[in-house]
């Protein structure tokens, strides 16, 4: 009965850290290790094979989650990739194709939900092993060691590259056009999306307009 008690404690705390740092089980010596103590734990509940079955579904769950992020950081790879010069492509492109956002999207609170979906999906990709990972690089620099071993994840980064994107697409916006009345015309409209956005609650992308 008193292993029964202490294995489905072990269930529990090996669920909760494979859900909440699922980056700690990537490579394979610690998946083997998790697979050693799941084998273990198994063996204290042969009968009913209750206990099989939550580590079972906790397994499939882990890889799921790494294989999701997985994707999406190769996704972001490929977003990450130098690309060729802009100012080179403008010019080669003849005038009538060059659009600007307000041919695309002329309503402020459209373009407003289009960036909170945005930056949710930005969000969505930021876990509790993020922070960790700043924090245990701060404490690396304050002890001068090197975290060789941290794997970086990129989700802070590419949130945090995303504020920047959105700051320079409303600059550039804003400066490409010549004649001053359609540039005020886009300043206005960039302020009712900010405004949107502070309706909705996407204060992020509001600042980064601003």
């Amino acid at each position: 009965a008193k292993l029964k008690s202490f294995a489905a404690k072990i269930i529990q705390l090996l669920k909760e850290w494979t859900e909440t740092f699922p980056y700690d089980f990537q490579d394979e010596k610690s998946m083997k290790e998790l697979k050693e103590i799941a084998h273990r734990i198994t063996k204290c509940d042969e009968e009913n094979g209750t206990v099989k079955k939550i580590i079972s579904q906790m397994t499939q769950n882990l890889l799921l989650a790494l294989s999701a992020r997985s994707q999406y950081q190769e996704i972001r790879e490929k977003f990450r990739q130098p690309v060729t010069d802009k100012s080179t492509i403008l010019k080669t492109k003849p005038q009538s194709t060059q659009k600007d956002i307000l041919s695309v999207c002329c309503d402020p609170l459209i373009l407003a939900q289009q960036l909170t979906y945005i930056e949710l999906e930005r969000v969505s990709n930021i876990y509790p092993e993020d922070l960790m990972q700043i924090v245990s690089h701060m404490d690396s620099l304050d002890n001068h060691k090197c975290r060789s071993d941290v794997t970086k994840t990129y989700n802070l980064e590419a949130y945090d590259n995303w504020f920047n994107c959105l700051s320079m697409l409303v600059a550039t916006e804003i400066c490409r056009i010549v004649k001053k009345k359609q540039r005020t015309r886009m300043v206005e409209f960039f302020i009712d999306v900010a405004r949107e956005c502070f309706n909705i609650g996407n204060f992020n992308s509001m600042m980064a307009i601003i």
